[in-house]
């Protein structure tokens, strides 16, 4: 593992894993769903990536502490539901046969592990913002 890779959140390791495994498996789906299911399946994936390295470049401190928790916390949720999207579509996916059983099982499981990193990151700064507050 590299240097970068230790400083990383486990959250933004995990969301790029599920989205690289994504892109991976829907490479090799029928080319009758590249346009429909395919390419939600991969523009789900990096919308999560990418609302989590916002979420993650906003400093929650300094003078516009509350500004910046409100701003932080919408690209967490907006991430929480690009996550609860992907694990839909990917249900669909498979109901429609754009993927396999193994498939929807990896990105489900991936899904549930960035979805409970994510919550946990969400409640660690309600608790931190609780505390300064209260100070």
């Amino acid at each position: 593992m590299s240097e970068q890779e230790k400083s990383e959140l486990l959250i933004i390791t995990k969301a790029k894993d599920l989205c690289s495994y994504v892109m991976v498996i829907t490479e090799k789906c029928p080319k009758r769903f590249r346009f429909t299911y395919v390419s939600r399946l991969q523009n789900l994936a990096l919308e999560v990536v990418e609302h989590i390295y916002r979420a993650n470049d906003i400093f929650l401190g300094g003078v516009d502490v509350q500004h910046n928790y409100e701003r932080r916390l919408a690209h967490q949720r907006q991430a929480f539901t690009d996550l609860r999207l992907l694990g839909y579509m990917t249900q669909a996916s498979l109901e429609q046969k754009c993927i396999i059983a193994k498939q929807y099982e990896m990105i489900s499981r991936q899904v549930f592990d960035c979805q409970n990193l994510l919550g946990a990151w969400m409640n660690s700064d309600k608790r931190r913002m609780m505390k300064q507050k209260n100070n």
